[in-house]
């Protein structure tokens, strides 16, 4: 688009960045229908499975969506303006994932949502940047589906 285009709706590059993360965030969101569908069955650790594989499956669907959101994460490192903003988003992100996990009555508390959230975020760098990295390292283990699983186990407490 041209210069004098962009100027006209953002003010600065850290307004656009910040519009961006905006837009992105709606983009990967749960879909309400599947959300509701899925928090019909018991609220348990295959919940919680559940729920992570129908996060593989948005950032997989929308890699460049899910890459970009990556991208902001590296430019807030060099952006201080952008780092406050961006903090406040990613940090509003699992406050709302805690309080999901809290309210639906899921396995294990806030500290397991952070740890989740953690790990689920190393697996997504992987799947959508480096995939092969994984392929083989735990046998018989599917890569990313299987991961899922694995994660989940380790991190969420038996129900």
């Amino acid at each position: 688009m041209p210069v004098g285009t962009a100027s006209h709706y953002f003010t600065a590059r850290d307004d656009l960045l910040r519009q961006i993360d905006d837009r992105l965030h709606l983009r990967l969101a749960p879909d309400p229908d599947v959300l509701d569908e899925l928090m019909k069955a018991p609220k348990d650790r295959a919940l919680v499975v559940a729920l992570m594989h129908d996060l593989i499956n948005r950032v997989t669907r929308d890699r460049t969506g899910c890459l970009a959101l990556l991208e902001l994460r590296l430019e807030a490192t060099r952006r201080p303006g952008l780092r406050a903003s961006y903090t406040r988003s990613v940090r509003g992100d699992l406050e709302d994932g805690m309080r999901f996990h809290r309210e639906a009555g899921l396995p294990g508390g806030d500290e397991t949502v952070a740890v989740l959230c953690l790990a689920m975020l190393g697996l997504i760098i992987e799947h959508l940047t480096l995939p092969g990295v994984l392929k083989g390292v735990l046998p018989g283990v599917g890569v990313p589906e299987g991961l899922v699983e694995r994660i989940v186990r380790v991190v969420v407490p038996e129900d």
